[in-house]
């Protein structure tokens, strides 16, 4: 068991005498198979184990016909897999009257004593030199929940080829490097491709025999630990990078009882955020199946591992071959993972072999079929205005129809005509406070017109603008303004605060004819200051070519016309809202600002909805359950976007059937979206949505899906 309270540690206590207890299940044939009955009986979801109270072990028995299912359960702080083999060896030899034969037992707490006889001090310099200067999680598509209990990941397993599984032996070999280095080599590179960052971090499993002493091979108890390990996939060589992880390794074994909570500590990624998510597994499985060890009459039909980490892989080394098991959280592909470091093995072999010298950088990774598929997601033949930007598509539309409505907020309406005069006018202010091209203005506005005529403003200058929620505390507002290099704020008086740049008024008259100062595609549209991975503000930067193309292709995708009515929704922080201001102004359209008390009131939101006969608006799948209308209601209303959290169908049960629901995700990087589903209630009715074709830093992709 373990013990921690009223002591100034936890402590592992080995019970001189503790009963094992068998519980006995009765399940009935006619509901199903006994052994499925019994698997799901035992699951994580149903069953837990009290780490205070010994044995942290348990065994469930269930007859099944002529024969007797058994489950043994056990919690890994107790038991490793060699110890588990010794188990069942020891259960054996009683059950074939042969318990005298064992050899005496070896007491746990003489390798306690063992791993504990290098002092913490030696450990904590020798992770403070590898990790002291970490500050970014290692967390492969952003999952970061280390503390889950296995029950929502999935498996999935492949063997290599034999021929690929002795070449990688040999590569080893001959760089003076084991195979597990190798493989802990590619791991990094998935990793790596999986993050989009070059030096990452993963937990690695060590045995933890290794230095153990006399009769550590046949002693009971948990040896194994998990430490980091940190591996650069920069530009250097592969021969270089498979020495410098094999040097690495082989001092991380003088430490391999460290414990894992003093190695976090080391690195300077601040609390609660883990330092890594993933975990890798190197184990030697020639002589390890349980199944050998079993008394004849005894079959062993299933076995299940659980681990906290969301995303996790072992190698099996069989002798001969080699077996790739990963386990990762379920709204993952296991056997996608397992492609992944199937081909990073075979592009570090390659290069072994015939380019030692090649850069990691280099190494492509991705599997042929992933690779065809990413690339019809990401077709790039779509033409559209390469050299135009979203502020000239407005001005050209505002010349075209001048007197058409544009914008509806605050008790105020404004045609295009007006509009951009307004935005002129705050550019040519702006201009006067030497603002241009590739310069960043804050906009600090409350929920009205003035913050759209502000953007574009700002746009027409040639600067990017960083948009500030109204009630941003100010710490908060000068970090932003400071960390951007911002040249001006506009916001009213009562909104500036103490900020570090000129502030402008965005009433200021001016004049009111288009400035000349023009952004290439290339130059910065929009900053978004997200939360970021270790909580401190990130600005991302997105560039006019990305947003010209996003505009372009939601238009053509969801046919914005002149007739659309499109309501406002999203904070203005939050890079959602840029998708609902510049395609509707840019095809023509009315964009109608929702008042924070319309956003609060479902019953008012409705009625807003009618009463400016939106036909396209956006909300969280919170605010679409709080939505309760029918077709007659809102006639005009002909699409609906949902972001932001997870949808499900219960979400969507006031909305009529017949309007399509589209759920929208992606990083803000990705300029909005990265992928969108047509949610059809009636499967037969899924259909395909076409999208306008993403430059190199825009990935869009579109896939059917049905609730």
């Amino acid at each position: 068991a373990v013990v921690w309270e009223q002591l100034p540690q936890p402590l592992q206590v080995v019970w001189r005498e503790v009963e094992l207890s068998v519980e006995m299940r009765h399940f009935d044939p006619a509901v199903g198979p006994v052994a499925d009955q019994l698997r799901e009986h035992c699951h994580p979801r149903h069953l837990h184990l009290d780490i205070t109270r010994a044995p942290l072990q348990r065994v469930i028995v269930a007859p099944d016909g002529e024969r007797m299912l058994m489950v043994y359960i056990s919690h890994h702080l107790i038991l490793d897999h060699t110890t588990l083999n010794a188990l069942l060896h020891e259960a054996v030899a009683h059950m074939q009257g042969a318990a005298a034969q064992l050899p005496p037992p070896l007491p746990f707490r003489d390798f306690v004593a063992q791993a504990r006889s290098l002092p913490d001090e030696a450990h904590q310099a020798f992770f403070r030199d590898m990790l002291g200067d970490v500050e970014t999680p290692t967390a492969p598509f952003g999952l970061t929940d280390v503390q889950g209990d296995g029950s929502a990941t999935t498996w999935a397993t492949r063997e290599l080829a034999p021929a690929l599984a002795q070449r990688l032996r040999t590569q080893a070999g001959r760089s003076g490097a084991t195979p597990a280095a190798l493989c802990h080599l590619a791991w990094a590179l998935v990793l790596a491709r999986c993050c989009g960052q070059d030096d990452v971090v993963f937990g690695t499993v060590l045995f933890g025999r290794m230095q153990g002493g006399a009769g550590v091979e046949r002693a009971l108890g948990m040896f194994i630990n998990t430490l980091p390990l940190r591996v650069t996939c920069d530009a250097r060589p592969v021969a270089e990078a498979l020495r410098q992880t094999q040097q690495r390794l082989l001092k991380l074994m003088r430490h391999e009882h460290a414990p894992l909570g003093l190695a976090q500590r080391c690195s300077a990624v601040p609390a609660p955020m883990p330092l890594f998510s993933a975990l890798f597994n190197y184990r030697h499985s020639a002589q390890t199946d349980p199944a050998s060890v079993l008394s004849e009459g005894v079959v062993l039909l299933d076995g299940d591992g659980r681990t906290n980490y969301p995303f996790g892989l072992s190698v099996d080394d069989q002798g001969d071959g080699l077996r790739l098991s990963a386990q990762v959280e379920a709204s993952l592909d296991p056997d996608s993972i397992c492609a992944l470091m199937e081909c990073a093995l075979l592009r570090l072999v390659d290069a072994l072999e015939h380019a030692p010298q090649t850069p990691l950088t280099a190494l492509d990774i991705l599997p042929p079929n992933e690779r065809a598929t990413l690339l019809a997601w990401t077709a790039t033949d779509a033409d559209y205005p390469r050299d135009a930007t979203a502020v000239d598509l407005f001005e050209q539309q505002a010349a075209r129809t001048p007197d058409a409505p544009a914008l509806v907020g605050n008790g105020e309406r404004l045609s295009y005509a007006q509009l951009n005069a307004w935005a002129n006018r705050i550019a040519h202010a702006l201009i006067t406070q030497g603002v241009g091209p590739e310069k960043v203005v804050g906009i600090c506005v409350e929920r009205s017109p003035v913050m759209v005529a502000a953007a574009l403003g700002v746009l027409k200058t040639g600067a990017a603008y960083v948009p500030l929620a109204a009630d941003l505390p100010d710490a908060r507002k000068r970090f932003v303004l400071e960390d951007c290099a911002a040249a001006a704020l506009i916001a009213p008086p009562e909104l500036a605060g103490d900020v570090p740049c000129p502030v402008l008024d965005p009433s200021v008259a001016g004049p009111e004819h288009n400035p000349t100062p023009r952004s290439a595609a290339q130059h910065l549209a929009y900053l978004i200051y997200t939360s970021g991975s270790t909580g401190t503000p990130k600005g991302v930067m997105i560039e006019h070519a990305a947003l010209t193309n996003t505009v372009v292709a939601f238009n053509r995708t969801y046919e914005v016309k002149a007739e659309d009515c499109v309501l406002q929704v999203a904070a203005f922080g939050f890079d959602v809202s840029v998708g609902e201001i510049f395609p509707v102004l840019c095809a023509g359209g009315t964009l109608v600002i929702a008042q924070r008390d319309d956003l609060l009131d479902p019953a008012r939101f409705v009625d807003l909805l009618g009463r400016e006969r939106i036909t396209i608006f956006g909300a969280t799948p919170l605010l679409l359950s709080q939505l309760r209308f029918t077709r007659d209601q809102l006639p005009a209303l002909r699409i609906i976007f949902s972001g932001g959290e997870a949808l499900a169908l219960a979400n969507l049960a006031g909305l009529p059937e017949d309007i399509p629901v589209i759920n929208g995700y992606g990083p803000t990087e990705t300029t909005i979206g990265a992928t969108a589903y047509r949610l059809r209630r009636v499967p037969e009715e899924a259909t395909r949505i076409p999208i306008g074709k993403p430059l190199a830093n825009y990935r869009a992709y579109v896939l059917d899906a049905h609730l």
